[in-house]
């Protein structure tokens, strides 16, 4: 299991890493070439806004063929999307770029969490693995827009796309010795519901709630960075160092996850996470340097970077097995579409109100929303 596991998330970075790549690269290119911030929140939002329409079909999709078909057809997409930039650098294949790159990995990572989720035995492990799996996209947030960063401030753009356009190819390597597991029974009753049955389960639509508060701190985030860089004057490879300290830190807490796992709940560490993160995002505002910034993004990433995990075991704990592709398609839709509106939001609000009011805003209602992940609940149906 954690010779497969190592493989997985090897896999998982470098189709992660891509798109984490793209989403700092477009929108400096884009600024470069004098488009404001309400078109780079536009283009933000578009690599979220294929997930969305992607999301439960490739649930589907997953629950059906397994991980390795769904992980073919998303390397092809991703590493297309990147060569498409790279020929045609303009605004509108950049906008074709973030749907394909952004659509690969959404689709890529419903595929390998259900097959890690499966392969766990009770809630623990269940709570381990995914906690090792979230390792993947934290450490993507690193590589992608450092390597992206380093790549446009000593060769250009065009060299960062080609670099973005090769990576996603070494997944395949590392899929191709995994086993699919064998596929779960699906009764007559069950093959007969709608996806939107599964909201029925209160629990279920709060933990999507939490999900979803916390997932707009990771956009306005992401999205306000490159903006604020770019204000100040910053480099790029300084602005991907400052996303980086982010995913650094939120890579370095998943590492110490897996010994939390059967000294804690999912209940305590999100509800902690939410209100360090509100804090913290208060006063993100007063940063004015690539240091100050850099630091606060790196204790950021401490509190958003433990709650990935902790909501994937939840959410496997409360669904189904057979219905687990569908409930992470759920999922995934669910925070994509409100990603893809949440940067055209903070773009709109960034020029009426200033960018300080945007994370005070963010700020406020993730506090406030804590009281849902307190009164969570987990069924233990692993154990």
């Amino acid at each position: 299991m954690k010779s497969e596991l190592i493989k997985i998330i090897t896999a998982q970075v470098c189709l992660h890493a891509t798109m984490a790549g793209m989403r700092m690269a477009t929108p400096l290119l884009a600024l470069r070439d004098g488009y404001s911030a309400g078109s780079i929140g536009i283009l933000l939002a578009l690599f979220a806004i294929m997930q969305v329409f992607l999301a439960i079909p490739s649930g589907r999709f997953a629950d059906k063929y397994g991980l390795k078909r769904p992980i073919w057809i998303a390397v092809a997409m991703s590493s297309v999307g990147a060569l498409l930039a790279f020929i045609w650098p303009i605004f509108s294949v950049l906008c074709v770029s973030a749907l394909l790159t952004g659509g690969a990995t959404g689709a890529a990572s419903i595929a390998l969490q259900r097959h890690v989720g499966r392969s766990a035995q009770n809630v623990t492990e269940l709570r381990q693995v995914f906690s090792w799996l979230s390792i993947g996209p934290a450490f993507s947030n690193f590589l992608g827009p450092l390597g992206a960063g380093l790549c446009i401030d000593y060769s250009g753009f065009q060299s960062a796309f080609i670099f973005m356009t090769l990576l996603p190819l070494l997944s395949l390597w590392f899929i191709s010795s995994i086993k699919n597991l064998p596929p779960q029974e699906v009764s007559a009753e069950t093959q007969n519901l709608r996806v939107w049955d599964l909201l029925k389960n209160k629990n279920l639509r709060q933990l999507l709630i939490v999900n979803w508060f916390l997932s707009s701190c990771w956009d306005v985030h992401t999205f306000m960075v490159p903006v604020i860089g770019h204000e100040y004057g910053i480099s790029a490879s300084a602005t991907g160092a400052v996303l980086g300290s982010f995913a650094i830190t939120a890579a370095l807490i998943r590492f110490l996850l897996p010994w939390f796992a059967s000294r804690t709940t999912e209940r305590i560490v999100i509800t902690i996470s939410m209100l360090g993160t509100g804090f913290f995002l208060a006063i993100y505002p007063w940063m004015y340097n690539a240091w100050q910034m850099g630091m606060c993004s790196a204790v950021l990433g401490i509190f958003l970077g433990a709650v990935q995990p902790m909501v994937m075991s939840a959410l496997h704990q409360m669904t189904p097995e057979e219905r687990h592709g569908e409930a992470l398609g759920l999922r995934l839709m669910a925070i994509n579409a409100s990603s893809v509106a949440m940067p055209m939001l903070f773009g709109v609000l960034g020029v009426w109100m200033g960018v300080g009011s945007v994370f005070w805003l963010v700020a406020a209602y993730v506090t406030i929303g804590s009281h849902f992940a307190w009164t969570l609940k987990a069924h233990k149906n692993h154990e």
